[in-house]
């Protein structure tokens, strides 16, 4: 028998605000850039594996509408960590993914993550051969601890 996922409806929730401002293509995108396990291999195959606590690090990515209140709001948290950036508030977050079974039922993938900051600010240019991106500032945080669940 086939299974079947039904997508839609995603909810991202960043500094207890839930952000509706977004562009087009990948608007929300997390990523584990480190790998949660290393492993040495030695003599006879004798193998160490040591767990990387970096491996818990997440990288998330947005594509924001230019100049909309969720733009501003994180323009304002760059602004506060350029202002004083030890008494920066670290972001917390949830990324949250509908999906149903075809069948009427429906779970939520959960990405939890704690101890963001926003690691680069925005680009920005001017483009007059008609390209969209320039009405787009794309974010990325980073954050020093993230879960995944399946509720």
């Amino acid at each position: 028998m086939p299974t079947f996922t039904i997508t839609s409806d995603d909810t991202l929730t960043l500094y207890d605000r839930v952000f509706n401002d977004f562009a087009d293509g990948d608007t929300s995108n997390v990523t584990f850039p480190n790998n949660m396990v290393e492993a040495k291999t030695g003599k006879n195959q004798n193998t160490i594996f040591a767990k990387n606590a970096a491996g818990d690090n997440c990288t998330l990515a947005l594509r924001i509408i230019r100049g909309s209140s969720d733009d501003q709001f994180l323009q304002e948290k760059i602004a506060a960590m350029e202002l004083d950036f030890v008494s920066v508030q670290l972001a917390t977050g949830e990324f949250v993914k509908r999906l149903g079974d075809g069948d009427g039922g429906v779970k939520r993938d959960v990405y939890t993550m704690l101890g963001g900051m926003i690691q680069r600010k925005p680009d920005g240019r001017e483009n007059v051969d008609g390209a969209i991106d320039q009405g787009i500032s794309i974010y990325t945080l980073i954050f020093a601890n993230a879960r995944r669940s399946i509720q």
